[in-house]
């Protein structure tokens, strides 16, 4: 096979796990059959028993990660339609936004002096706990590498998406409007997905506070990186 045709293969292929993924997690919702956990390990899968070169691999589907720009933008559309949640609880979205954007940037800063790490995956972590496109944003200021860091985002989603229910039962966490903040401020996108399964409000608040931390990491990256340097 060509390189090129196996470039637009793994564009498919990667395209198809995604939408099978999901297809079988809405039959049954189960996190072992979570697309975000189930469609990157068949890729590798895919990309290791066909041993694809990782360049012709990224040739085509480069183009995926390109949307995150235009996914980036569109996170205004939820801003302006919940603005009235935004109006209803303004003390507790900029407490919770805060305090998730502080902890996840404290606790990686204390995972990466706790254990010796390379300075490009050291630096990688400190922004993990912001939304995909914000992280890959914001990780330059730290020094470190984007696509390091997308996946360390990927692994913190994942198991906030988890542990979350376990960790709510255990802290007594029963308003949606807790159970949003933190799933968003905490897990980002995995965490806002899970939160629309826990109910439609905490959804949106997961989804308002999962945006405004990472507005907040990439406006404040430069002074974060000079203070945690």
């Amino acid at each position: 096979m060509s390189d090129s045709l196996l470039a637009l293969f793994s564009l498919a292929a990667t395209v198809a796990f995604y939408y099978l993924t999901k297809l079988a997690y809405q039959r049954k919702r189960v996190v072992w059959r979570a697309p975000i956990l189930v469609a990157p390990l068949a890729v590798i899968a895919l990309v290791m028993g066909l041993r694809i070169p990782l360049d012709d691999y990224f040739h085509y589907t480069h183009l995926l990660v390109m949307m995150l720009g235009p996914a980036t933008i569109a996170f205004a559309v939820p801003i302006y339609q919940q603005r009235g949640i935004i109006r209803r609880y303004p003390v507790t979205l900029v407490i919770g936004v805060l305090t998730g954007l502080l902890l996840g940037l404290l606790s990686s800063w204390l995972l990466v002096r706790l254990f010796p790490l390379p300075a490009e995956l050291a630096n990688s972590m400190l922004v993990r706990s912001v939304s995909t496109p914000f992280a890959m944003e914001a990780a330059s200021t730290f020094g470190g590498v984007p696509d390091i860091t997308a996946m360390l985002v990927l692994i913190t989603g994942i198991t906030g998406m988890v542990v979350c229910e376990p960790v709510f039962r255990a802290v007594r966490i029963r308003t949606s409007l807790a159970k949003g903040v933190a799933l968003g401020a905490s897990a980002h996108g995995a965490g806002t997905a899970k939160a629309r399964e826990l109910g439609n409000e905490e959804g949106v608040i997961a989804s308002l506070t999962m945006i405004f931390t990472g507005i907040a990491m990439v406006i404040g990256a430069p002074l974060f990186a000079h203070v945690l340097g």
